[in-house]
Order: C-alpha cells, then sequence, then structure tokens
C-alpha cells in the first residue's frame, strides 16, 4: 500500500474533514486505490519513521485539471479540501505559495472516502 503525505492538512484528515486533494504528481492514481495517510513521507532524517495518520483511505474519483477550474467549478470545493474559512480563490492562492504554482498550473484532483 502507498503511503500519501498530508503535512499541511494533518488535522483536517484527523478529524476526516477533508475529502479532496490536489496534488501536482500522482498523476498514477486511480479510483479504487486503497492508500494510507501519513503525516510526513520524505525527507525523514535517519531514525525517524513514517507517522500513520488513522486508517486507509479508498481513492473514489481522479481527473487532471488546471488549478483554477475550482474557483468556478465547485462551489464548495475548500471545504472538501479542510478549509471551509477559505474561498475557492484564497485556497488557490494558498495552493501555488505552497507548490511553487501557478493557478493554471495542471494537478490530479484527488476524491477519496476514509475506511
Amino acid at each position: 500500500m502507498r503511503n500519501m503525505s498530508f503535512a499541511l492538512t494533518t488535522e483536517q484528515v484527523r478529524n476526516r474533514t477533508k475529502t479532496v486533494t490536489r496534488r501536482l504528481g500522482w498523476k498514477f492514481a486511480k479510483q479504487g486505490d486503497i492508500v494510507q495517510p501519513v503525516v510526513k513521507g520524505q525527507g525523514l532524517k535517519k531514525g525517524e519513521t513514517v507517522e500513520k495518520i488513522g486508517a486507509p483511505i479508498r481513492v473514489l474519483n481522479v481527473r487532471r485539471e488546471p488549478l483554477h477550474l475550482m474557483a468556478t467549478r465547485y462551489s464548495i470545493e475548500a471545504v472538501r479540501e479542510g478549509f471551509p474559512q477559505l474561498t475557492n480563490e484564497a485556497f488557490i492562492a494558498m495552493f501555488c505559495q505552497h507548490n511553487d504554482c501557478t493557478p493554471d498550473t495542471e494537478v490530479t484532483r484527488i476524491q477519496f472516502e476514509y475506511l
């Protein structure tokens, strides 16, 4: 089973308030995949181990699309991403800042459920 890092949204996954994630990679993800959420998957120092966040998740839907589409296509997408306090536009700005990309960047949108 593959691990998926949720370093920026650990609490949202622990609380099960996040049901969608966007990734610059993960082009290989497909519906039905079972994935283990972890706090951090890469850059672990010697002796550190992967910290699991709850039970595995199941991928329900995967598609590639420009990031900016979430501003017009989905009304509550920032909520699904675990940020009910943000507008979709504010989420896009935050995503771009953390991932060094632009709103035109094509991302992988992964919808999932908790098992």
